[in-house]
């Protein structure tokens, strides 16, 4: 990946944006998007939408959400311990110990989700997932009062974990979902910006996937799309405790997934795999035989319906603070994308027969 490329995608991870707080990324996002495409607009929503040709035809909308998992401000006690709750699904097993940004008005407030030590538990306490309604965020404050002037409740907070390189091509990261996608939209944008095309493409960084699909679906109503793919991550099956019989064998660093199953539209999908078949782009496929948890979800039954697709990268550890992505597949995502919409004539139908 080249160096300019990385380090969009570093400051794509290392801005937050937990769901319903997205605006520090959006701007950032929007800032980008305005370098190569012909229109950008903001909605009420907070997704910011970006075209290229927009008078073309068909209409092909990629959604990306931009927002990460997170945890928000819900009680201050005596002392100045800060309890919180989750925004979105944040695993109580992984944050006590954890190191963590409070996102107050005034700027970043460094905590740590503290734990009673091993030396002072029972041997049932040690047995015991801590519920995150029982945990807690430290400080370094000694009363409400100290702070309450500090923090305030409602404030949304993320782990402090930025993006750096493991081994090889891999990276480690909090919210590579899906800031990897919106990343990987942003590309296909720009690498689209000198080329020609019949199509209208719409580039969609969504807001609130996390805790709904409720960006995508105002997004979609937006652009009125004939096609719609949602890029996002898969789950990686290459590591231990991983069920390869329930969750399908997908593997980090095997390429980009391509989706098939009912939420999926077969001539979007059959496209997909004969580009990556034809360009000689690694993929993988994965099955999934219900709506998925994606914004393929609500994309696919907006207005009088929508040809989707589901684009995903797989990552390993998905909602932690420490997701691992191959570069290689996301510069693969990309590849395919842009192949994708190369592929499309004026007149492409997907109605499916």
């Amino acid at each position: 990946m080249e160096e300019r490329s990385f380090l969009f995608l570093k400051r794509l991870v290392e801005t937050p944006s937990p769901s319903g707080f997205e605006r520090p990324l959006q701007k950032v996002v929007r800032e980008e998007m305005e370098k190569v495409a012909d229109k950008v607009r903001t909605d009420v929503h907070g997704n910011v939408i970006a075209v290229k040709n927009p008078e073309g035809e068909p209409r092909i909308m990629f959604a990306a959400h931009c927002d990460e998992v997170g945890f928000m401000v819900k009680y201050i006690d005596e002392k100045g311990f800060v309890y919180f709750s989750s925004i979105g699904g944040v695993d109580a097993h992984i944050t006590p110990g954890q190191r963590v940004k409070i996102h107050a008005l005034s700027g970043p407030v460094l905590g740590v989700v503290g734990k009673k030590p091993i030396h002072a538990m029972e041997e049932e306490e040690k047995k015991k997932v801590v519920k995150l309604s029982e945990q807690w965020i430290d400080i370094g404050v000694s009363s409400k009062e100290e702070a309450e002037k500090i923090v305030k409740i409602g404030d949304p907070i993320t782990f402090s974990a930025g993006l750096e390189r493991l081994r090889g091509d891999l990276v480690v990261a909090r919210g590579l979902d899906d800031k990897m996608g919106t990343f990987i939209i942003c590309e296909v944008l720009r690498s689209l910006s000198s080329l020609s095309f019949p199509s209208a493409v719409f580039f969609a960084s969504t807001v609130q996937e996390e805790i709904g699909l409720r960006g995508a679906r105002t997004a979609t109503y937006s652009v009125n799309p004939d096609v719609g793919i949602a890029v996002d991550a898969d789950l990686a099956s290459d590591f231990p405790t991983m069920d390869k019989k329930k969750e399908g064998e997908i593997k980090v660093g095997a390429g980009p997934v391509i989706t098939r199953g009912p939420n999926v539209n077969s001539k979007v999908e059959e496209v997909l795999i004969e580009v990556a078949e034809e360009k000689n782009i690694p993929y993988q496929i994965c099955g999934e035989p219900r709506a998925t948890p994606t914004d393929a979800n609500v994309i696919q039954i907006n207005r009088a319906g929508v040809a989707a697709g589901l684009v995903s990268v797989p990552v390993r550890y998905l909602h932690t603070p420490v997701e691992v992505v191959s570069l290689k597949d996301v510069e693969n995502a990309v590849r395919l994308l842009v192949e994708f919409v190369l592929r499309i004539k004026k007149e492409e139908s997907f109605i499916p027969f």
